[in-house]
């Protein structure tokens, strides 16, 4: 095959739908409310409106099934067949069997959830053995292709690529295993589907291979070329597009030139200087020059700049965003609160699809480009002083050994102490008062003393089930991050910016775009009432500066470094205040530590220095006395055992249940010797496991953590879940916990 045109593109697109119809649709589906013709009714509804969207908007190229159910490594995972033999047994409708796999039944847990690299975004992870028998199990993308066509629209189906899913899959329990070993039969499948595709008039297909901006070794790297010789030598097939995103594909850009695929997408917002080797000059570049991962505006010279570089260096340049859209926000122009100087400086899905095109517009037709202007960030001074001020000793409390002795003589807790995360069920009376609250019908009085009312039934419920350590619950919380980010100058909320986050969860990430700073005490009044309800210690719940980062579209004009340290002299103040009005232990989350690791170990040291630094800023003026603890999730902590030890937290919970407890001997081998919390529930399943189930997952923690240092508590914050499912839950969990301690 010989180069054609493909033309200015999107990687991707947001599928939940610009109202959230789909999560909608998806969880009525769940509740039993809709059957599955009525889901996948809504899905085809939003499919359509995307594609003709696009169209409408003058991308020369449409990306296809980019839409999910859940997520697109279980799409590739199902569409494979690669369903562990016990979701089989279930004896479920394909779409059921879909779900009990995202989310587990009552008789079975759902399969491992973790990051999609340093996004905020979650995908299952698929289990593989070398029993594990590819197949092209399903038609999801032709008929996805066919449902395009059916309208006048030719898309280009998306699909991840056969590597990267191998390198994101688990290898399940066998000694030896390797899971690139069944490459060649994946193949077998992909070249099937590539048959498919082209019978059906696709013309080109885009195979994501985001795993190489990371380290990869010679044998992956052999693996990649291996594949891409084989799909570009078919007979019969659509033209590849081989995409990457969030960083520099280094090796594998060579690796790839050399096959016989017609185009290479780079992303040149994360990796502007990524090399450009001889062998592209036969190729399609598909330049990433419009920002897949944040709302800022496109510097449209500057970007153009990048893209004209490389007119020279390739066959044909083309336009297009550095990763998916998925991960910001539909349209700016749903927003009508912001600030008219931060909204000049935005650019949501359809802003930056607009930027694509003019782009494309004046690299190949020689169009000029629109004169923009923008304002400059809020600056504070006050909060550059005190940074310019910090000393080492901001970041360095007390021997952990002086602390647990002052701690224990101060909060008596049993060995063995059970907790929760932070979070309780938000419930439709929460729900319905922020919404009364917002139209300006429920007056500031009335929402708190509604709040008030929740908090005394929680606390109320926490001590009749016997946990130890209790919480408030965060009624008055619509989400980790933004609910901080409100009460900060220097931040800005949307009111329609949702993005999706896993299966049918979203949020909606606030915006950073000037100096931090902390106008009056945030949560004070919420922990100081929960603790007058009861004379057992109430954590003071706050988010920690990374992950208010990593949850937020953050300013691209400083260092994450800065902004951070900026947001922990917030936090930092905070603890104060809370300590001084009485609260004992506080919780500094960090569930995006892992997160926001960059894809190269080479970059992996300056990053945790300054996250780690950012943590301890906030938490080391804590009194000795004060227990501080610290919250992560769904990641592969392995990677970041010796950064979860320098957060220098007295205790450390850390999801633990879907992975069966790995992360425990992780903390074994390293030493780790403070107080940890490895999770026993899992939260991000309806299921509710039994005593004996959370008995198990004790007896493996308590056999590599001392009681006295062993907390128990479940994965995460339960806001998504019900009452119904959270109350015996909690109850085993306490049972369990009282069970193992007896035994000791």
């Amino acid at each position: 095959m010989t180069a054609s045109k493909l033309g200015s593109t999107v990687l991707g697109y947001p599928r939940i739908g610009p109202r959230r119809e789909l999560k909608k649709a998806t969880e009525a589906y769940w509740a039993g409310k809709i059957d599955e013709a009525g889901l996948q009714q809504v899905a085809r509804e939003l499919r359509a409106e995307t594609w003709q969207e696009l169209t409408a908007a003058g991308l020369d190229s449409i990306p296809g099934n980019t839409f999910s159910f859940y997520d697109q490594v279980l799409d590739t995972a199902v569409l494979f067949d690669a369903v562990p033999q016990r979701y089989r047994d279930l004896g479920l409708s394909d779409v059921d069997t879909y779900f009990a796999l995202a989310r587990g039944r009552d008789e079975i847990a759902p399969l491992e959830l973790t990051k999609w690299f340093d996004t905020n975004y979650h995908y299952l992870v698929p289990e593989l053995g070398p029993d594990t028998r590819f197949r092209l199990a399903g038609d999801k993308p032709i008929a996805d292709f066919l449902e395009a066509k059916a309208l006048g629209i030719t898309v280009r189906p998306v699909i991840v690529g056969p590597v990267t899913f191998l390198r994101l899959a688990k290898a399940s329990g066998h000694l030896g295993f390797n899971k690139i070993d069944l490459l060649e039969s994946l193949l077998d499948a992909y070249a099937e589907l590539l048959g498919k595709l082209a019978e059906a008039g696709a013309e080109w297909v885009q195979l994501d291979e985001p795993a190489f901006v990371g380290d990869s070794s010679l044998t992956e790297l052999a693996a990649l070329k291996r594949a891409y010789n084989r799909l570009s030598e078919l007979e019969t097939r659509p033209k590849i597009l081989v995409a990457s995103y969030f960083g520099d594909l280094g090796e594998a850009t060579g690796t790839l030139a050399d096959t016989g695929v017609e185009a290479i997408a780079l992303d040149l917002v994360t990796a502007p200087e990524q090399r450009i080797v001889p062998a592209l000059r036969n190729k399609i570049v598909v330049a990433g020059v419009v920002d897949g991962r944040n709302v800022w505006r496109t510097d449209l010279p500057t970007a153009l700049g990048k893209a004209a570089t490389l007119l020279g260096s390739a066959a044909e340049v083309v336009v297009s965003t550095s990763s998916s859209l998925l991960h910001v926000p539909y349209d700016l122009d749903a927003e009508t609160d912001l600030d008219d100087a931060v909204r000049a400086r935005l650019a949501f899905a359809r802003q930056k699809v607009a930027e694509v095109v003019t782009l494309q517009k004046a690299l190949t037709g020689g169009e000029s480009l629109p004169a923009t202007e923008t304002a400059a960030p809020l600056r504070n001074d006050h909060v550059r002083g005190r940074i310019a001020a910090l000393r080492p000793e901001h970041r360095t409390r007390a021997e952990y050994a002086q602390r647990a002795a002052a701690q224990q003589e101060r909060l008596k807790l049993p060995e063995l102490a059970t907790t929760t995360i932070g979070s309780f069920p938000q419930t439709s009376a929460i729900r319905q008062a922020r919404a009364e609250l917002r139209k300006g019908t429920l007056d500031e009085a009335g929402y708190t003393e509604r709040m008030r009312s929740e908090i005394a039934e929680v606390i109320a419920f926490q001590e009749r089930i016997g946990l130890d350590v209790l919480v408030h619950g965060e009624p008055e919380r619509n989400d980790m991050v933004q609910y901080f980010a409100e009460l900060l100058d220097g931040f800005a909320a949307t009111e329609h910016g949702w993005v999706q986050s896993y299966g049918s969860r979203c949020v909606r990430p606030p915006i950073l775009h000037g100096d931090v700073s902390r106008p009056k005490p945030m949560t004070v009044p919420w922990s100081t009432y929960a603790q007058s309800l009861t004379d057992r210690p109430v954590k003071g719940m706050l988010t920690g500066p990374v992950t208010i980062l990593a949850w937020s579209f953050v300013r691209d004009d400083q260092p994450l470094k800065d902004s951070a340290e900026q947001v922990a002299l917030a936090l930092r103040d905070e603890i104060k205040d809370l300590e001084a009005a009485g609260i004992r232990i506080v919780q500094v989350d960090e569930p995006a530590l892992r997160e926001l690791l960059p894809p190269r170990s080479a970059d992996h040291r300056s990053y945790l220095e300054w996250s780690v630094g950012s943590f301890r800023l906030a938490t080391s003026g804590a009194a000795v006395a004060t227990q501080i603890h610290t919250h992560l999730c769904y990641s592969e902590f392995g990677e970041v055992i010796d950064a979860i030890d320098g957060l220098d937290a007295d205790v450390t919970s850390i999801e633990a249940a879907r992975s069966k407890m790995e992360i425990v001997a992780d903390l074994k081998q390293v030493g780790y010797g403070r107080g940890v919390g490895p999770g026993v529930y899992d939260i991000h399943s309806p299921r509710v496991p039994d005593t004996g189930e959370i008995v198990e997952l004790l007896k493996v923690a308590a056999a590599a953590v001392p009681g006295e240092r062993l907390w128990v508590n479940p994965d995460c914050g339960l806001k998504t879940r019900g009452y119904a499912e959270v109350e015996p839950a909690l109850t085993n969990l306490v049972a369990a916990a009282k069970q193992v301690r007896e035994a000791r």
